[in-house]
Formats: C-alpha cells, structure tokens, sequence
C-alpha cells in the first residue's frame, strides 16, 4: 500500500528553529534534502537556492541523472531510499515509480491551481505526484543558421523531412530523454502509429546528430552545429530569454504535459519534502519559473500577467490549450519498446538511415531534373520511400501486453546488449531495419540510373 502524508506546515518547529537561530547568532542547515532530478542545474539552481534562502535551516543536495537512470536508482535503494524526492517532467517516469509503490501520497495545499492545463491533468488524480509547471513539444531553430543557408523557418513535423534540412537538424534518443520519449509519443499519439513512426523516420533521415543528453540539443542549435532540434518547449524559450539567435515553435501536433515532483516512499525527510513540493507551488515558486535560464509554463494562470512579451499563456492561447489529449496509459504501458524500436530504427542506424534518404533526395532531384514522366523511376523511389518509412511491428503487437512485457532495459549505446526476448525481437528489427535501408539506396540508385 501506498503510505499517505497530509500537509505539514510545521509551524512549531520552524518557529523554535528561529529562536535558535536568533539566540546562536548563527545559521546553520539542521536538515537534509536530497532531491534526483533529470533537471539542469540552470533550473534546480534557482530554486534550490531561493528555498534554502527561505528555509536556512535546510540543505539542499541535488542528485542529477537522466529520467531513466533515476527511477532505476530509485528502483534500486527502496531498501535503504536515501533520497526524498523524484523531479522530473515525465508523467510517465512518474506512473511507473507510482506502480511500484515508490512515490508517498501527498495533496498539496497551494491555492489558485486549476484542476486541468491543456487537455492534462495538473497533479496526479490519485495524489501520489504534483505538477508544478507545464511544457509542450516542438521546434527551435537558429535564425542566423538559417539565413546564412538560405533555409526557410519549420513549423510543422513534417517540415522536417524536407530535402533541403538534410543534416541540420538534431534530436536527442527517447531512451536517454524523457522529454524526448514525450516528444516521440506525441507524434505517434496524434498522426497514429505507422504514420507517426514515418513522419519520425523521414525527419530522422535529415539528422546531424542523436545527442547523448536532451539538453545537446539546444547547446547544438545555439552554437550553430546544426540549424534546427526537436525539444521540449523550455529549452527554447530559456535559449531566447539567455539572447541566442533562436525561436521556437509549436507544430500543430503538440501535446501540454506537466512537469512534476513527487515525494519518494520511505524518504529520509517528508516534512521538507512537503515544504519544497508547497514552495514550488506557491507565488515565489511560480515566479522563478519565468527566469531567463528556465522559462517553463506556470501551472499558476495569476503569474502570465508577469510573463515577458510574447510568452505562450496554456490558458489563453487556443492551440496550446486545445493540444493533443494526451494518453498517459499508453505512453507508459509502451514506454520501453517505444525507446528500444526508436534506438534499433534511427539512434543505432543512422549512417544507414541517412545514405538511404540522401540516396532518395538524389534520385528525387534527378528526376525534377529530367523535366520528363518516367513512371518507372517514380515507383522505384515510392518504394524507397515506404521502406525507409516501414516499422517492424504493427500497432496491435506494440499493444500486447505479453509483448510489451519482453522489453525491461534500454541500451545506452550500440554496444550495450539487452537480455532475453528482448534481445532477440530487437535482432530481429535491426536485421528487418537494416535491409529496409539497404534495399531503399539500391531502388533509389536503380532510379536514378533510368534519368
């Protein structure tokens, strides 16, 4: 069962601590609160330091590992759990640490927060998890990359695979992102399963890079190492807000889903705990949201009259608040063979994917070029196209929870291996995967021949 904590202001304590303070003429942390988050330290920095500021009688220590390292941290030390909270902003990290009866039920007692942002729920229905600020899914570009290659602006996905973003564009794996794995489900949620996965594949074929971390990708797009990169909201809107030549666009396919925290089962300090969770909440927590460094979307409507110009408002703005419903059951029951399918198709694949979609692009222009009909080559590239586009496993099987239940890890880099059936449908998908691509360069090439 799952442990419930009602709000603690401790009021008593905190009262007898000042007095302390007061009378020793010194301000000493009397405890501990050790927070794992996937979170930059740009983010956890402002509000770590603005809560000690405000509780000088607790020390903050941040843990920093990625969504999928963290809950198996988590996962693995509920024996002896030395840590009080989870922070993150993938609800489904969340479910799964919930399901295993590794998150403490707390209802906070903040005010002036509505019950849904979007389509999403703010807190978890069942209070094991509290929201503390929004994000959607989208497009950040460089603006001067763009103009110097003569590039138009993106605003839709499908934009991204277009020829003429071949290799300027970036895009952390699933695995090692939960933000990405949002990212990747809502395409898949709102274009359907095999579209969504070749709208992915299509755009993957105009890769520069797979970053190792989510946030590689707006450092590649500031820095000008490729021109575009498929994020998170925050990521571009804090690039703004630092004064790096950036935008960042929402496509119409977008889902808004909060960004969370919750208090871990067995946690060395629940009373702080619950003070960190309230000051996130509260007016000041809110506020800090809007800082330049982290500019993420307060769950609180009252702070958007703060807001800069120009800043998206999820409850005014009308395709923000009408965005994808998104369905959490799935994401999280599809969580692992989601990640496995994109690292097997794009993130350990990706010479291959983009020889076969700079082999297509080459066979397309010839024809352009050609100024005559020659439906031969125009079918021979169709087919290209659809292998380049194919998905080993229909949506029916990826909705199987016996199959589902095979896939348990994620592979860190190509040589890592997998275990068991996983390893061996993974196997499978490479060598399907990889033929795909092979077959796509030589109907591309034959194509191109006939020009």
């Amino acid at each position: 069962m799952h442990a419930v904590i009602q709000p603690s202001r401790r009021l008593f304590k905190a009262s007898a601590l000042a007095l302390a303070i007061v009378a020793a003429g010194n301000v000493q942390a009397e405890e501990r609160l050790v927070i794992v988050t996937s979170f930059p330290s740009d983010l956890t920095s402002v509000f770590t330091d603005a809560f000690e500021q405000a509780n000088p009688d607790i020390d903050v220590e941040i843990l920093n590992k990625k969504t999928s390292a963290a809950i198996k941290f988590i996962q693995e030390t509920r024996e002896g759990n030395p840590t009080d909270l989870f922070w993150a902003s993938a609800p489904d990290a969340f479910e799964v640490l919930k399901d295993d009866g590794l998150l403490l039920e707390y209802r906070p007692s903040a005010e002036g927060i509505p019950e849904t942002i979007g389509a999403f729920p703010i807190h978890d229905p069942e209070g094991f998890y509290t929201g503390f600020a929004a994000s959607g899914y989208g497009i950040m570009y460089n603006e001067r990359y763009l103009a110097a290659k003569d590039l138009p602006a993106p605003t839709e996905w499908e934009d991204l695979e277009k020829p003429v973003y071949f290799g300027h564009v970036g895009m952390s794996a699933p695995s090692r992102s939960g933000t990405t794995h949002l990212t990747v489900e809502t395409v898949l949620q709102g274009e359907g399963w095999e579209a969504g996965w070749g709208v992915l594949k299509r755009m993957s074929g105009n890769f520069a890079s797979v970053t190792e971390r989510s946030f590689g990708v707006p450092d590649g797009v500031n820095s000008g190492n490729f021109g575009i990169g498929v994020v998170i909201d925050f990521f571009g809107l804090s690039s703004m807000g630092a004064g790096f030549p950036v935008n960042f666009v929402y496509p119409s396919t977008t889902a808004l889903v909060p960004a969370n925290i919750g208090i871990i089962d067995n946690a060395p300090n629940t009373d702080a705990a619950e003070d960190f969770i309230e000051f996130l909440l509260s007016e000041t927590g809110q506020q800090l949201l809007l800082d330049p460094r982290i500019r993420r979307l307060p769950v609180n409507p009252s702070i958007y009259e703060q807001a800069p110009p120009g800043f998206p408002n999820p409850f005014e703005d009308e395709q923000l608040s009408a965005s994808l419903h998104f369905d959490l059951d799935i994401s999280k029951a599809r969580y692992n063979l989601v990640n496995a399918l994109f690292d097997v198709m794009v993130t350990y694949r990706l010479n291959d994917l983009r020889e076969a979609t700079e082999a297509i692009y080459a066979a397309e222009a010839a024809l352009a070029d050609s100024g005559a009909a020659n439906d031969e080559a125009k079918a021979l590239i169709s087919e290209a196209r659809e292998l380049v586009s194919a998905v080993p496993v229909s949506e029916a099987e990826a909705a199987d929870p016996a199959f589902q239940a095979a896939f348990t890890t994620s592979r860190k880099t190509a040589a890592d291996s997998t275990m068991g059936r996983q390893a061996e449908i993974e196997a499978e998908w490479d060598e399907a995967t990889r033929a795909n691509y092979q077959r796509a360069v030589e109907l591309a090439e034959q194509a191109r021949a006939l020009l």
